[in-house]
């Protein structure tokens, strides 16, 4: 009865590890599976004229920067920058992050569209803070 036992787990162990072993192994082509194909060279494959399709690329994207001149929410924005002021359309996709008004500092990220220039991302800029020193919030001098 013994012996029987370990016969049938052993018989069991290898059963188990060879359909481990069967499950990894990757498959192999017959040879039957690749001599029915006939193999076409490349200079023998037939060449198919594809329709020249004109790419046109899409405007990339420009940044300036600069003071709010003018602006008409959902229309227009005037910004005056280093060089020169330039006028931006504004679409119903124009993202503006932050209070849009005259005199403030934006960044705003547009591309050209044909004859127009539409303006993408408006973004305000957050105004500096200069904090002054005030005389009487110094700390007091420790008296020895």
């Amino acid at each position: 009865m013994k012996k029987n036992m370990i016969a049938f787990v052993a018989l069991l162990t290898m059963a188990t590890f060879t359909g481990v072993v069967m499950a990894q192994a990757p498959a192999k082509p017959t040879a039957s599976a690749v001599t029915d194909k006939p193999s076409i060279s490349a200079a023998e494959k037939p060449k198919t004229e594809e329709p020249k399709v004109e790419k046109k690329e899409a405007p990339k994207a420009t940044r300036v920067s600069g003071i709010v001149a003018a602006y008409e929410a959902g229309k227009m924005i005037k910004v005056k920058g280093k060089d020169k002021e330039m006028a931006f359309d504004l679409t119903g996709d124009t993202r503006v992050k932050g209070d849009v008004k005259d005199g403030a500092k934006v960044t705003v990220m547009y591309k050209k569209e044909g004859d127009k220039v539409v303006a993408n991302v408006i973004t305000v800029l957050a105004e500096k803070k200069v904090k002054e020193k005030n005389p009487t919030s110094a700390p007091a001098e420790k008296k020895g």
